[in-house]
Parts: structure tokens; sequence; C-alpha cells
């Protein structure tokens, strides 16, 4: 594998990667990830091998490796006689890859972690968002059609690419959640420790804090609710570039009461007992390609109020353990009002979402991983 972001860089590529790591290693599999070197970071994770890289000034949560350190690195690859090069992110990582899949006379994967037609304005607002989503189209046409497979987390997304003209085979292999989100956290515990009343009404959004995640969309709804729930508290888990606008929006709309910022949290221990600690789950994205922080919710039987948008849908259209707002301030917060202030939907759709999470076990898109490897090797052999 190979990806331009891995941890201690969080976010939903570097949980994905993680992810398919562990129960391909428990199904015998053998993973090596290839993945940027960053300040501070002195892990020893055998399976990784780190590549020197270099700070982004306009992104300063990521770093860019070194195109020609990856390849220097051939030699090297090439004793380990890998099967297949599996690429996760689509810059440098992308480029490499495909040039050690040649240099190495191996088939190449690559995963579509991301809708980048509806993502690059939010980072390039002089440029007309015409520009940029037919600039999106395009690099994403030529890229996923350079490999000989690609894996997509939702029908969704699919449907995206093929619209795009893609020719490459297509898979749908959502991640999936690992056994520890089905470990029940501990919301109680979570509330003493950030000094948050027992009874108060709480939403939580978990995930990166970035444009393209809609959360001022939330914060609008946290306006409305506040009519009526003068204590309601909405906490956001989780750091990103676009922290300082809505820290900013938050004073502008009178919520700095209503609100906190928390930063990321231990996914093993903190996060668990984060999700258990709020009364609803909210998402506003319009951007996901899968939505994973949905099903951890859900797997600690906490209710979702969501907007039904590409690879949300996937998970929101079973109908189970969530309401689908329309995209409007006041439809969203009619629906997290219904649930937090009738007790039965709230314990119906709590039960149903930990029922709806476990059947997203992790180890079942792993086997299918593990499949398509195996066909496409076989395919690209006999062709």
């Amino acid at each position: 594998m190979i990806s331009d972001v891995y941890f201690p860089r969080v976010n939903g590529v570097s949980t994905s990667i993680r992810t398919f790591h562990r129960e391909l290693t428990q199904l015998g599999h053998e993973v090596t990830l290839v993945a940027p070197a960053y300040p501070g970071c002195h892990g020893s994770e055998s399976w990784i091998m780190r590549v020197p890289s270099r700070f982004l000034p306009m992104d300063p949560e990521d770093r860019m490796m070194r195109y020609r350190d990856i390849l220097a690195m051939t030699d090297q690859f090439r004793c380990c006689n890998f099967d297949v090069i599996h690429i996760h992110t689509p810059f440098v990582a992308h480029y490499a890859g495909v040039a050690l899949a040649r240099r190495l006379q191996r088939p190449c994967v690559e995963t579509c972690h991301t809708h980048f037609e509806e993502y690059l304005h939010h980072y390039l607002p002089l440029l007309p968002g015409r520009f940029t989503r037919f600039c999106a189209r395009r690099l994403c046409r030529s890229q996923c059609n350079a490999v000989d497979a690609l894996v997509v987390p939702s029908a969704a997304m699919r449907e995206v690419l093929v619209r795009y003209g893609i020719t490459r085979p297509l898979e749908i292999i959502a991640t999936g959640l690992d056994d520890e989100f089905y470990r029940r956290g501990d919301g109680m515990r979570f509330r003493d420790r950030h000094g948050i009343d027992r009874r108060r009404p709480v939403l939580v959004y978990v995930g990166r804090v970035a444009h393209e995640k809609n959360i001022g969309f939330l914060l609008q709804v946290l306006g409305k609710l506040r009519g009526s729930m003068k204590d309601i508290l909405l906490i956001i888990a989780g750091e990103g570039p676009a922290l300082t606008r809505l820290q900013r929006q938050a004073r502008s709309l009178g919520l700095e009461q209503n609100i906190s910022f928390i930063g990321y949290l231990d996914r093993e221990t903190d996060l668990l007992d984060c999700y258990c600690a709020g009364n609803v789950f909210v998402f506003s994205s319009r951007t996901e390609t899968q939505g994973l922080v949905l099903l951890e919710a859900m797997a600690q039987g906490t209710p979702v109020v969501a907007l039904s948008v590409l690879g949300t849908r996937a998970i929101l259209e079973a109908g189970k353990g969530a309401l689908v707002a329309e995209d409007s301030i006041d439809d969203f917060a009619h629906k997290v009002e219904c649930i937090l202030q009738m007790p039965v939907l709230h314990r119906r759709l709590s039960e149903e979402a930990r029922t709806y999470a476990a059947s997203w076990s992790a180890r079942a898109f792993a086997i299918r991983a593990a499949s398509l490897y195996e066909q496409t090797i076989n395919n690209c052999y006999l062709n």
C-alpha cells in the first residue's frame, strides 16, 4: 500500500488503511505501507516504510513525500516480492505507485476515498467552481484509467466514476468497523471529565474540521435549536483548516456557551466515550464517499441525524438507527428535536443503530479486498 497520509495524521484514509491492514494480516496476508515521515513521529511499526517529506504551507496538517526518494527504493521493493500495489491517495502516492507498478511489473489497484469535484473549490476559492470541477473530473479520469482496478467505498461513488467515463473495473468495498468499536463506551464518564451536566442535551460531531464537511450548517442548526433548548451543547471532536472560521461563526451567532471544540480524541478510549455522551450524532457533509463515522456512532447506540448525500446514502438508505434530514436548517433541527424530546423514538433508534452497525464488520470487507487483489493479479498475468 502507498498513501500520502497516515497516522499520526487523523482522517478517514488513515483509518481505512489501518483497518484493512489489521484484517488482512489476521487473514494471513502480508501488508507493507509506504507513507510520509512526520516531524516528531518515531513509531516503530515494522510494516510501515516512512519516506522523507516536506512541509506544505497551505496545508500544515499534511506532508508531501519526495517522489524520487520513493523510486530510489525500487530495488528494495523488488526484494520484497510484492504481489500487488494498492494506491490510496491521488497525489505523490498515485504517481509513484503507478511508476513502481510498471518498474516491478506488478498490478496496481487504487481506492477513490475522496470526491474531489465537490472538494477543490473549498481550497481554491479564487477560481470559478465550474473550472475546478472540470479540472477535478479530468484529473480523476486520467488517474483512474492509469491503474488496473479501482475500489470505491459506496455505490454512489461508483456512479460518479462511471459518469466520468472510467473504463477500469470498479469494485465497491467499504471500510467497515474494527471490533474495538463494538465495545461500549462510557458517556457519563466523558461528561464528568469535561464538566458537562449529565442531563444536558448533547449533539456530537466527529471528524475532520474541514471546509468540505459543511460544519457551518450544524452551527446554524444549533442556533435554531437553542430557541427551544437554551442549554443544548454541540461537541465538535476533530481538528482541521476550518477551525478558526467556525470559532468565528460561533461567536457571531452567540453560541460560545453552546459549543465545545475538543480536538482529536484517542480512538480506542475517549472517542468511544464521546460517541456515547451524545444524545444525537449529527452530520451534514455533502462530499463523503462513505461516512464511516455514522457507523461508529451507531455501534455505540447513538441515533444519527444526517444529510443523505453521496456516500452516506449507502449507510442511511436502510433507515435503521437514523433520521435522514432534508438539506435545510429547519428540517434538520426538527429531526434532532424529535429525537431529543421523544424518549421512545430515541430508544428505538438506539437499538436499531447497534444492530445495524453490527452488519458492517470490517472482516467481510477485507475478504472482498483480498479477492479483488487475487482477481486483478490473475487478470494481469492472463493479459
